[in-house]
């Protein structure tokens, strides 16, 4: 099913919903409204003229469908581009008009759900509805539905209710309408006793899973490329990529990996204190992530390869060919019912012609009955005649002598009338035969259809023995994914204390290496002013040192050569000395990063 027939779907919606007189036709100024909207959401230019001149001849009649089909192809269809634009905006905007006037449900009914769910399982339903129109989906298709929303809610799927349902007169030989299918869900049957958040978040993830294309999703750890460290991340893979979020809210995107024929899957050992390692490989990177358990691998690796195999295959869904796979065995299966009903009307052919035969057999052995009869009677009759003769004879025996000529010619007569009966029991005698063999034939075809029989019985037994295992294989598979999502929940649960735990840890070693760094900072411009401070002590130092040697009478200058001496007297020495004391015992009892401070200041006081 390719990107126009999932569009032409909804739109089918938005233009039956336009009909309100249900006569498959729609004005154009409605038409008008629809085009804009489309080609909106389509992220597409609109070419107000175009409808205009695509419908002049019509002038503000209403148009069908087939009518406004050649438009929507040329103007609107053919110039969508695949990536351009957001498919659910499409349906949501399809949903809006049809849905104010098909789905009407009983508010006041606990069991409604919310129209965020129904307008998913609309796409749902549009999705693995036949590509007939009126859409409508098979019963294998609803059940498969069903049963994909009740596993993920870990509940058992009540095949009666569905049963019940389908046998209502509502429901169509054919297939189920999107708006019966809702009513059935906010009908509360399958879903009864069950939380709404629950049935809500089984949607959701059904509606990712069969309509986003999504293969699986979950956390996993990922080693970074550049820091080389773990990192705890939500993943999402489809058919065409790897994405991977910082949450499972899917806000924060933090990377995609596109995978096509060139990638791989690796298992890797454990090492670097981290276990149930794999590693994806492409042709420019290798990205190595870590599962939860063995289980949570091999499900990531497995559906890692069935995404390169579609990519290598050409398959961008991987729902779209397992819907194609289903329609194929409906219709094996559909053939395999036509060939059976064809064989039981040969058997019942052969049956009847069997029948046929056996009821001219019973003819022909009447009829030797008859033959039979027959002959007895004529032996009987000329036996009496023969006695009737002799006592004639016996009688008229005088008279014999005289009869005897015509006698003679009376006896020729009888002589062959037994020629001709000697020649009918001849006939019998072969008829007879040839019923006999006619009778074998019988017996042989009787043997070889039981023989068929069996072997048919066999094959039944068999095909019952199978399916009790599949069964039973079944029942194990739904026991172990309910112990699966309940150790899922309980590892989630711990997960979620250790992040907790680790965020608070990583918070407090960013105030430690703040706090650090301020200290840090804080040193050096101490260690500076402290240099500041040794410096001007050195200078202060040498020039009380000259202070100390005063000039005497007729005495050299022991200024520095090229500066102009000045002369001090004694009280001036003493109050330099005086302050110099006192700026060293202030340094002394100052903290370290406000001695160069404080020395400056009294340098400068001095």
């Amino acid at each position: 099913m390719d990107l126009r027939s999932e569009l032409l779907k909804s739109i089918w919606y938005g233009f039956t919903a336009l009909d309100l007189e249900k006569s498959g036709k729609v004005s154009k100024s409605q038409l008008k409204v629809l085009s804009h909207n489309l080609c909106t959401v389509l992220c597409i230019p609109h070419d107000p003229i175009a409808l205009e001149e695509h419908f002049r001849d019509d002038d503000d009649g209403p148009v069908s469908s087939q009518g406004y089909m050649p438009y929507l192809n040329k103007f609107i269809l053919d110039k969508v581009g695949e990536g351009s634009f957001n498919k659910e905006d499409v349906d949501e905007l399809c949903w809006t008009l049809t849905a104010k006037k098909n789905y009407q449900p009983d508010r006041g009914s606990n069991n409604v759900l919310p129209e965020r769910d129904a307008f998913r399982l609309w796409c749902l339903f549009n999705f693995l509805s036949e590509d007939k129109y009126p859409l409508v989906m098979v019963a294998d298709e609803v059940e498969y539905l069903l049963k994909k929303i009740c596993m993920v809610m870990s509940i058992e799927f009540n095949c009666l209710e569905l049963e019940d349902f389908l046998t209502q007169d509502r429901v169509q030989n054919n297939g189920v309408s999107v708006w019966v299918f809702l009513e059935m869900m906010n009908s509360g049957k399958i879903t009864k006793g069950i939380d709404k958040s629950v049935i809500s978040m089984a949607i959701e993830e059904v509606y990712r899973e069969i309509v986003g294309d999504v293969l699986k999703e979950g956390y996993l750890w990922k080693k970074g490329h550049l820091r080389r460290n773990w990192k705890e991340r939500w993943f999402t893979l489809r058919p065409s990529n790897l994405s991977y979020y910082t949450g499972e809210d899917r806000r924060d995107c933090q990377g995609n990996i596109m995978l096509d024929g060139n990638c791989c899957v690796e298992v890797l050992p454990d090492r670097d204190g981290k276990r149930c390692m794999f590693c994806l490989k492409t042709l420019s990177k290798t990205y190595e992530m870590s599962a939860s358990d063995t289980k949570q691998r091999q499900e990531w690796t497995t559906a890692i390869q069935t995404a390169i195999r579609l990519n290598v295959d050409g398959k961008k869904s991987l729902h779209k060919d397992l819907k194609l796979k289903r329609r194929e065995q409906r219709e094996q299966r559909e053939k395999r019912r036509q060939s059976k009903e064809e064989e039981l009307q040969r058997l019942r052919a052969l049956q009847e012609e069997r029948e046929q035969k056996l009821g001219e057999l019973e003819l022909l052995k009447e009829a030797q009955k008859q033959a039979q009869a027959l002959l007895e009677q004529d032996e009987l009759r000329r036996r009496q005649q023969h006695e009737q003769l002799q006592q004639a004879l016996q009688v008229q025996l005088r008279e014999a002598e005289e009869a005897r000529v015509s006698m003679q010619a009376e006896m020729a007569l009888k002589e062959e009338e037994a020629e001709r009966q000697r020649k009918r029991i001849l006939e019998l005698e072969e008829m007879q035969r040839r019923l006999e063999e006619a009778l074998q034939q019988e017996i042989k075809a009787r043997l070889d259809e039981e023989a068929f029989r069996y072997a048919q019985a066999g094959l039944l037994a068999e095909e019952e023995e199978k399916m009790k295992a599949l069964m039973t294989l079944q029942e194990e598979q739904e026991d172990y994914i309910v112990k699966t999502e309940r150790e899922k929940r309980e590892l989630k649960q711990e997960m979620e204390t250790k992040s907790r735990a680790l965020e608070e840890a990583q918070r407090q070693l960013e105030e430690v290496r703040a706090n650090r760094h301020r200290v840090d900072q804080d040193v050096v411009a101490a260690q500076r002013k402290l240099r500041q401070a040794s410096t001007n002590v050195k200078h202060w130092n040498v020039q009380m040192n000259r202070l100390m040697r005063p000039i005497g009478p007729g005495g050299a200058c022991l200024c520095e050569p090229g500066l102009t001496c000045r002369t001090v007297n004694f009280q001036t020495f003493l109050s330099l000395t005086k302050k110099h004391a006192q700026i060293i015992e202030s340094l002394s009892k100052l903290p370290i990063n406000s001695v160069g401070d404080t020395f400056n200041e009294g340098c400068t006081v001095a």
